[in-house]
C-alpha cells in the first residue's frame, strides 16, 4: 500500500480528489454462502484486535476496513466473494483522528483522516451528526453503507471551536453545501 499523504499538507481539492480516486471492494455485492466467525474486534477506541491480541500492522487494519460492512441486522462483517466473518465492534467501527477546515460560512469544507488513513470531506454523501449521551456528547460522521466513524474527542473540540467562532444560532458548521448543526436532532 503507497504511503498515507500528509493532510496538513494537502489543500481540500487535493483531498477530495483523493477521497474520489479510492476505490473500494464491493462489497455490497458479495453474498458468499461460507460464513463463521473472524475472531477479531474492533476496540471503541479504533484498534484492531484479532484473538485477543492487537493488529500492528496498520496496512492490515487499513486492508480488512476496505472489506468491512454492515448488516441489516447492525452487526458487521469482513466479506470478500468467497466468505463472510463476523467481527465484533464495540462503538463505531472507524475513528476520525484528523481534522482540516478550509474556508467559511458556506463555503466551508471539512476534511477529516480516519484512523485507517482514509480521507472523507464532510457532506451530503459524509454527514456529521452529533448525538448525546450520558458521558457527553457522541460526534459521528457517516464513512460509507451504514458504517460510521467517532469523532475523537479532540477533532470534535475542534470543530466546537470552529462553530463557535462563526456565531450561528444554532450552533453548527457548513461542509460542502451541507449544514450540521451541533446539538442533537
Amino acid at each position: 500500500m503507497p504511503p498515507l499523504p500528509d493532510l496538513a499538507g494537502l489543500d481540500l481539492e487535493a483531498i477530495a480528489r483523493l477521497a474520489a480516486e479510492r476505490r473500494l471492494p464491493p462489497v455490497e455485492q458479495w453474498n458468499p454462502t461460507r460464513s463463521g466467525d473472524s475472531e477479531m474486534r474492533i476496540a471503541r477506541d479504533g484498534r484492531w484486535y484479532h484473538q485477543g491480541g492487537p493488529i500492528e500492522r496498520p496496512e492490515m487494519v487499513r486492508l480488512f476496513s476496505t472489506i468491512l460492512r454492515r448488516e441489516p441486522d447492525g452487526s458487521h462483517v469482513l466479506v470478500t466473494p468467497a466468505e463472510k466473518l463476523a467481527i465484533e465492534v464495540e462503538d463505531a467501527p472507524f475513528v476520525a483522528v484528523e481534522l482540516k477546515s478550509e474556508g467559511s460560512g458556506e463555503a466551508r469544507r471539512l476534511a477529516f483522516r480516519l484512523n485507517t488513513g482514509e480521507l472523507l470531506v464532510a457532506g451530503p454523501d459524509h454527514a456529521l451528526r452529533f448525538g448525546e449521551e450520558s458521558d457527553g456528547p457522541r460526534p459521528l460522521l457517516h464513512v460509507r453503507k451504514g458504517l460510521e466513524a467517532l469523532v475523537a474527542r479532540p477533532v470534535y473540540y475542534e470543530l466546537v471551536e470552529l462553530a463557535l467562532a462563526e456565531e450561528r444560532d444554532p450552533p453548527g458548521l457548513w461542509s460542502d453545501g451541507a449544514f450540521f448543526p451541533l446539538s442533537a436532532a
